[in-house]
């Protein structure tokens, strides 16, 4: 039986864990005979198995209005709990146009039903998916409780009916013990953990022509080398001890590059990293609205640059994250055989440092000793080598396609009695 898979979240675009990570389960699916269908605000995928529902998107002006009275205080007007009904009402009756028009047999919610970005999508979701029953694989990354933001607010009772809602047809999956663990004892939900993953049985292959392409864009000499910051830029992403490790590299020619567009994350930030670089003498470049989805849909590749096609051409990956609720940036550098560096972020060492990955570790700050094992590895070809190709094996065996397809396999036989 093929079954038709509606992916629903609040946009699909860009190079954000969400949508990666939505892109390689339909990939899983769809190599099954299944068919992927896509609802966002934005989606970036084949339009005759998208729709697109402007008021899904967490940018969507009248979200933005709710988002900014919902939290930062604790009395909620009369006004606004109206407002998030009549949006709630608008968005049900869209994603139920949805379920009918593509005949979904099994709803698959990225975040939308964990972080509360869009509280009447959220809303939205749990009421249709109770009265409708349909299987659904709530996939969450990032629990509002994780997120300092939503701290303070004045919708706690949305919050705990739908972020995430506890409902007999669905299957909770998250990204790490922590979270698994976090969940049980906050809701009493029991869930399944799926790593982030990679095709680790299928080696990346590297483009040319973009490559030139990319080296003309940021004006990268022959003899310059760069190191990739491979992340949005916001706070928590700690970009600023990638900055420290450039400038302890400058003299051997390396400069820094961080993929995503400042106006991503936050902007005050994003100016000053620009002027810790300036003051270090750190050549930096945003690379940004440049780069997309690797698994982007209805766009030729050769239009656009993705994350796929700077990594080749990284020589460092730098990965100092304060905290990450998985860590696609850490899987792609060893998918692309690359030396990381990485900060111990706690879901890293929960998870990741117990399986013995050989890694340039950061331990909350830049010190002399990492920055004198990083120039080691990078002047040894033979111990760069020897650090990428034990760590691909070790990521084949603990997060490829295969350990998601069996992963998938298990939830498919509980709803449906067939496997992926």
């Amino acid at each position: 039986m093929a079954l038709h898979i509606g992916f629903v979240s609040t946009r699909f675009t860009g190079a954000d864990g969400v949508t990666m990570e939505a892109g390689k389960w339909a990939e899983i699916f769809e190599e099954s005979g299944h068919k992927c269908f896509w609802c966002a605000g934005e989606v970036h995928k084949d339009p005759s198995h998208a729709m697109v529902v402007s008021e899904a998107h967490f940018l969507h002006p009248e979200n933005q209005r709710i988002q900014s009275e919902a939290f930062g205080r604790v009395m909620r007007s009369q006004e606004l709990t109206q407002r998030i009904h009549d949006s709630r009402a608008v968005l049900k009756e869209k994603l139920a146009d949805f379920l009918q028009t593509f005949d979904i047999h099994l709803l698959v919610v990225e975040n939308a039903l964990a972080s509360p970005l869009h509280i009447p999508l959220g809303l939205a979701l749990t009421e249709l998916i109770a009265e409708k029953k349909i299987p659904t694989i709530a996939h969450h990354h990032e629990f509002y409780w994780e997120q300092s933001r939503s701290t303070v607010n004045c919708v706690q009772d949305f919050l705990f009916m739908a972020f995430p809602p506890v409902l007999p047809t669905i299957q909770h999956v998250v990204i790490s013990s922590a979270a698994h663990e976090d969940l049980a004892h906050r809701r009493g939900v029991s869930s399944f953990v799926i790593p982030n993953v990679l095709d680790f049985d299928h080696p990346p292959q590297a483009d040319p022509e973009k490559g030139d392409r990319l080296r003309r864009m940021i004006a990268l000499d022959p003899e310059d080398k760069l190191i990739v910051q491979p992340t949005r830029i916001i706070r928590r992403k700690g970009i600023q001890y990638a900055i420290e490790i450039a400038a302890a590299l400058k003299d051997l020619r390396y400069r820094l590059l961080i993929t995503h567009h400042e106006a991503e994350g936050d902007p005050e930030y994003a100016s000053w990293l620009q002027s810790q670089a300036r003051e270090h003498g750190v050549s930096l470049h945003f690379m940004g609205t440049h780069v997309v989805d690797p698994w982007v849909e209805g766009e030729s590749p050769s239009e656009r640059i993705t994350l796929w096609d700077i990594y080749p051409h990284a020589d460092l990956i730098t990965y100092p994250s304060l905290y990450e609720g998985f860590g696609n940036a850490f899987l792609e550098a060893i998918y692309f055989r690359k030396p990381l560096v990485v900060n111990r972020y706690a879901t890293f060492v929960r998870d990741i440092e117990p399986l013995g990955f050989d890694l340039l570790i950061m331990d909350g700050y830049v010190s002399r000793r990492l920055i004198s094992k990083i120039r080691d590895v990078l002047r040894s070809d033979e111990a760069k080598q020897k650090m990428v190709e034990h760590n691909y094996r070790l990521a084949q065996r603990h997060f490829s396609y295969e350990v998601l397809r069996r992963r998938l396999n298990f939830l498919l036989l509980d709803f449906f009695g067939m496997e992926v």
